[in-house]
């Protein structure tokens, strides 16, 4: 561990929290929340979150949110510029939510550790029903914004992450936090927030392949 503040890299769903509240609770000082998002549509890619919904997410974890708009070609140097401005800053490193990805992992750590930063991974190589059981147990919910048609079907759409979710997910085949596509999601209570955020369910569409849920601002 390294003396100074850490940023989260903060996709908005529910191992993003997990990583958030262990982070915490091993002594980090998580000081910012580090977000890229579609230049194109204001999303999170897969995700579908809009930036609005990331500003409230901050806003109820009490942590400064750098939201930052790129294309997925330019991706890599934008990160870049964002990890040298944080180790300019006097960050310590970047905690990231990966659980069993190598090659996502490897493609982020390889430069971060690069930038003169450390690269530290909270939930890495635990077993996803564990994680998932440990999210719920907490209190963490997450409402799920985005199904992988070919791994789950449309129904699974605007789930809540709660104990009946953790059984049946289980039982589909599909990797209980979503690791591999299978589902995304947008966390909005548990122990990483101050307080909820509320969110309304809006528009349902298909995206080449996957069912999305656009959320926006509760009453």
């Amino acid at each position: 561990m390294t003396d100074g503040p850490y940023a989260l890299m903060w996709s908005g769903g529910k191992d993003s929290a997990l990583a958030l509240d262990r982070a915490r609770r091993a002594g980090l000082e998580v000081a910012r929340l580090v977000s890229f998002y579609d230049q194109a549509t204001a999303r999170v890619r897969f995700h579908a979150t809009r930036v609005e919904m990331l500003e409230a997410q901050a806003a109820a974890i009490g942590i400064d949110l750098q939201a930052i708009p790129t294309t997925w070609p330019e991706m890599e140097a934008n990160l870049s510029r964002q990890l040298a401005s944080l180790r300019a800053e006097g960050f310590a490193g970047v905690v990231f939510g990966d659980i069993h990805l190598a090659d996502v992992r490897e493609w982020y750590e390889k430069r971060v550790t690069a930038a003169g930063l450390e690269h530290v991974e909270p939930i890495w190589g635990e077993p996803p029903q564990a994680l998932l059981n440990e999210f719920i147990s907490s209190g963490g919910r997450a409402v799920l914004t985005c199904v992988e048609l070919a791994k789950l079907d449309e129904p699974w759409l605007g789930r809540i992450t709660d104990e009946a979710f953790a059984s049946e997910i289980g039982r589909t085949g599909a990797d209980a936090c979503g690791e591999n596509g299978e589902y995304h999601s947008f966390a909005f209570a548990g122990p990483a927030f101050k307080r909820p955020v509320s969110w309304t369910a809006g528009e349902r569409r298909l995206d080449a392949g996957f069912a999305q849920l656009d959320l926006t601002g509760g009453p």
